[in-house]
C-alpha cells in the first residue's frame, strides 16, 4: 500500500472537495479544517478533522471528525458532536458516535442518540439506534424514550417502523397517554390510530373524563355509569389493589 499524506494539517477554508464513486454512481462531497489519508489498490482511507462535513446522495453528516474508508469509501465513521440527516427519509439525528454503510444503507448511532422523524412529528432518545434506510426501520436500545402527540413511551428495546407508523416496545415497557398509564412486558402502539396492544403481565391506570367532570357523584359510581364498560372510557387491566397479583393478558390465574 502506498501511503500519501495529502493536504497534511492544511486548513481548507471551507473549500469543497468532491469524489465521484463509479461503483455506486454516487457523488461524495466533503470538507474539513484538516485532512489526511491513505490510498491503495483495494481500499482508501480519508480522515477529516475539525468541522468535518460529508454529504452523499442520501446522507448528510457534520461532526468533529469523520473517516471514510473501504473500497469506494463504502464506510463512513464519525465522532464528536454529530449532527446528521437522511435526505431521502427526512430522519434527523444527533449523537456522539456513528457508522454508516453506503451499500447496505444502515446507520448505527451511539451515545446519547436523539432521532427526529420530521414527517410524522416523532422524536426518540436512546443510547443505541440502528436505522435501516431500505426498510425505514429504527431499532432502539437502552434508556428509550419515544414521544408522539400525547404519547410518552419507555422501554429497554423498541422497533419503530416509520412507513407503517408502528412502535413495538419490550423490557419494562410503559406508555403514558396524557394521564393514562399502561405497562406490560410487550406493548405495540399504532401511532396513527393510537391503538395500544398489551402482551404479557400487564398493569394500567386510566382517568375517566366523564366521572371527573361530574363533581356531584363519585368517580366510577353506578349512578353515573362510569364503570369499566361505560361508553367513552378506555379499558385496560387495572393496577393490583393493595399490592395484589396481576393477571396476565390471557386472563390466566394470578401467581
Amino acid at each position: 500500500m502506498i501511503k500519501t499524506d495529502f493536504l497534511p494539517r492544511v486548513v481548507l477554508f471551507a473549500a469543497v472537495l468532491t469524489l465521484s464513486v463509479p461503483a455506486s454512481a454516487e457523488r461524495i462531497t466533503f470538507y474539513a479544517d484538516n485532512m489526511s489519508g491513505t490510498a491503495g489498490s483495494t481500499s482508501d482511507t480519508t480522515k477529516l478533522d475539525g468541522n468535518a462535513y460529508v454529504r452523499t446522495a442520501s446522507m448528510e453528516i457534520a461532526a468533529d471528525s469523520i473517516t471514510m474508508s473501504g473500497k469506494n469509501f463504502r464506510y463512513i465513521d464519525a465522532v464528536g458532536n454529530i449532527d446528521g440527516k437522511n435526505l431521502d427519509t427526512k430522519m434527523e439525528f444527533k449523537c456522539s458516535r456513528m457508522s454508516y454503510d453506503r451499500e447496505t444503507k444502515i446507520a448505527t448511532l451511539k451515545d446519547d442518540v436523539h432521532l427526529d422523524d420530521t414527517e410524522n412529528n416523532v422524536s426518540a432518545d436512546a443510547q443505541i439506534i440502528e436505522y435501516n434506510q431500505n426498510t425505514d426501520t429504527a431499532v432502539l436500545q437502552i434508556d428509550i424514550t419515544l414521544k408522539q402527540k400525547d404519547n410518552v413511551c419507555n422501554g429497554a428495546y423498541a422497533v419503530y417502523r416509520k412507513k407503517a407508523q408502528m412502535l413495538e416496545l419490550s423490557g419494562n415497557s410503559q406508555i403514558k397517554q396524557g394521564e393514562d398509564t399502561f405497562r406490560a412486558q410487550e406493548i405495540t402502539l399504532n401511532l396513527d390510530t393510537q391503538e395500544i396492544t398489551l402482551d404479557g403481565r400487564v398493569k394500567g391506570s386510566v382517568i375517566d373524563d366523564k366521572s371527573t367532570k361530574d363533581s356531584g357523584k363519585p368517580a366510577g359510581g353506578p349512578e353515573n355509569g362510569a364503570g369499566p364498560d361505560a361508553a367513552g372510557t378506555k379499558t385496560a387491566l387495572p393496577p393490583p389493589e393493595n399490592g395484589g397479583p396481576v393477571q396476565d393478558a390471557g386472563g390466566g390465574e394470578p401467581e
